[in-house]
């Protein structure tokens, strides 16, 4: 089942090299065509598969795909637009920025497929790290289990140089307790996106990061639902 075309890659790279309104402009059919069309069909596509193994993650045009515009406002770099097409998959009763999520990138030199939780704020990590906490043994499981080291290899993140504030240094759960992101995912070369592997290895590669996501999202959905959870 492919999606996404050679056509796709031709068109990000010549953005790549020709990052400018004129120059989209003339061109929006063939992004519409070539690159975003592809990735509503996949998004449709995975909502079905979503209910099998990921019901309370959002598969949807609308709320998934990232727009092509880039926010230049507070950045050097005041290219307009965005050079990948890229989809995330958020917790039906979180907000789409909140919270750990499931996602997809298509970009000039590589595929990048998974998940986890990238930029929590420091109200949701501290729910996240007390979930942990408490918790570790499940977390341990699911980055152990077969699917998810054949699929993604180990979770990954930044994290701190120590134990962070609140939490015994002796914690069992100490090394886990560092991270400041919880991810976990797989970088292919550009081509796959148009591979006929390459729908197959999405499947597989969100079905092994799924409880991961799942798991980081138990205690902000608790907060939320019961009123403690609110915005930084």
């Amino acid at each position: 089942m492919v999606f996404f075309t050679p056509s796709t890659l031709t068109f990000l790279r010549a953005l790549e090299r020709n990052n400018r309104r004129e120059w989209f402009r003339e061109r929006r059919d063939q992004y519409e065509r070539d690159v975003r069309a592809p990735m509503v069909a996949l998004v449709e596509r995975l909502a079905g598969e979503f209910e099998r193994f990921a019901p309370d993650l959002v598969a949807s045009p609308q709320v998934s795909i990232f727009r092509i515009y880039r926010d230049t406002r507070f950045s050097p770099d005041k290219t307009p637009y965005k050079t990948s097409i890229a989809a995330y998959f958020p917790h039906a009763r979180l907000p789409k920025n909140e919270g750990a999520g499931l996602y997809v990138e298509v970009a000039p030199r590589h595929v990048w497929i998974g998940g986890g939780m990238y930029m929590p704020s420091t109200t949701q990590l501290q729910l996240v790290r007390e979930h942990l906490a408490a918790h570790h043994r499940r977390l341990r499981r699911i980055a152990a289990s077969t699917a998810f080291r054949r699929t993604v290899g180990s979770l990954e993140g930044e994290q701190l140089v120590r134990v962070p504030r609140g939490f015994p240094k002796d914690h069992p759960a100490a090394d886990l307790l560092r991270y400041r992101q919880f991810l976990a995912g797989r970088e292919e070369v550009a081509a796959f996106a148009h591979s006929p592997a390459f729908y197959r290895t999405l499947v597989q590669t969100f079905r092994a990061v799924a409880p991961l996501v799942s798991f980081m999202n138990e205690p902000l959905v608790a907060a939320r639902e019961s009123g403690a959870l609110g915005h930084d």
